[in-house]
Order: structure tokens, then sequence, then C-alpha cells
């Protein structure tokens, strides 16, 4: 068994290659690096990893799940940090998310803001709100449909939402697919973002996160400003905990 010297040199290596990996995609396709900022995803793993990370330079990471996520912010708290709630979030988990997270890369119904503007408000707080799009259509993944998306942001816009600004677009790329699927399905996502900025006069709607550990590459040459790495970063989640 690994002691934590070991996992912390680990995750310090993983997280040099990743950096480098995306540095060498952005210069491939002349765009800067520091346009893109990569999530470590860092749901199903310890507080001890996490703390790896940070020490490495780490400053955003995402989680799936409230109940996991909140312990380790709580444990790990840092200013410096931002925490990205990633996953399906239920409604009546809403509650959990202002004063935790920063940014929501999940949204997908008009319930789920109103239920967040006013926890948001009873906080104080402001959470960057990024709209997950099924593009790939696949009916075992959330999100909206693409059809679906413009009247989503009309009627989000028209509610108005000041704790919730609306900063972009989210997708998952096929499963297993061929480049030039996932590539078609990350392309069609950035085209919607720029449709709908431009639509909505939206100026700080510039963000798609999309690719992960497997097609962050592919995801970068489309136009992704954020990337979530998980396995690349931790290796793989135990599943028997």
């Amino acid at each position: 068994m690994q002691d934590v010297n070991q996992i912390s040199d680990a995750i310090a290596s993983n997280l040099f290659r990743v950096r480098q990996s995306i540095a060498d995609a952005a210069r491939a396709c002349t765009r800067s690096s520091d346009a893109i900022r990569l999530i470590a995803v860092s749901k199903g793993h310890p507080k001890e990893a996490i703390a790896a990370a940070m020490a490495a330079g780490q400053k955003d990471f995402g989680e799936s799940t409230t109940q996991d996520a909140l312990p380790k912010i709580s444990q790990l708290a840092n200013p410096s940090i931002d925490w990205h709630f990633i996953g399906h979030l239920q409604t009546n988990k809403a509650r959990f998310i202002p004063g935790n997270f920063s940014w929501l890369h999940s949204l997908d119904s008009l319930e789920l803001a109103r239920k967040l503007s006013r926890r948001a408000a009873e906080q104080s707080a402001t959470i960057n709100i990024l709209i997950e799009v099924n593009v790939s259509r696949d009916p075992k993944k959330h999100g909206l449909t693409p059809e679906a998306l413009p009247d989503f942001i009309e009627k989000y816009l028209k509610e108005n939402f000041p704790a919730l600004p609306l900063r972009g677009l989210m997708t998952i790329g096929p499963h297993a697919a061929p480049e030039k699927e996932i590539r078609a399905c990350f392309a069609g996502l950035r085209r919607l973002r720029d449709d709908y900025q431009r639509r909505f006069g939206l100026k700080n709607f510039t963000e798609l996160s999309m690719g992960m550990s497997g097609d962050y590459i592919e995801a970068i040459q489309e136009g992704a400003t954020m990337v979530r790495v998980g396995t690349a970063i931790f290796g793989e989640r135990d599943y028997s905990k």
C-alpha cells in the first residue's frame, strides 16, 4: 500500500503531465493554455488526495454529489479554491450549493434555478451557471436538447436570477466513440454557445465545459474553456468504499 508521500508525489506528477498535455494541445491549435481551466474531478477521492493536489497548485475541484463533497469542502476550507458542482443536481439538494460551490455545471431546469436563486439570495451568494446540453442525445445522460436551449435561455433571462449569472454551456462527450464523433459533439456545443451569446447579447456567456480524462484533448481542439479531469490526476476510484 502506498504511503501518503508516494500518493502526493504521484498526484503532483499526474497534474504536471495533464497541464503539459493541455498546453501542448492548446499550442497545436493556436490557443493560449491560460484560456483553459483545469477542473480536477475529485469525486470519490479522499480529502488527502485533494490536499495533495492543492499542494501541487491546483485551484479548481469538481464534485458530483453533495453528500460526498460537503465534508471535504468543510475540512479543506481554503478561500483560494473554487469548487465546481458537475453532477446532476436534484432540486431537494439545491440548498447545499450556495456558499459551498462557485460554479454549477449542470443546470437543466427552471425549477432548479428558482430554488438555487432563493437559497443564494438568503446567503448573499453568487453561483456561476453553466447549462447542461445533451448534444449527443444520449438517453442515459441529463441535460437539455439543443432544440430546447433557446426557449430555456429566454425564459431564464425573463425570470431574472441576479445571483445566478449565465456563464456558458456544459456537455459530456459520447462514450467510447470515434474521434470524429467526439469532436462533432464538442463543436456542436461551441456553435450553440456562439449563437446564443450573440442572439441574447450575453457578453459573459463565454464558457464551454467539455472534455474529461479520455477526450479533453479533442475538447480543447474544439474550444473548451474548462476540462473536467479526474482519473488522469487521481487514478481510478475505489468503488468498494
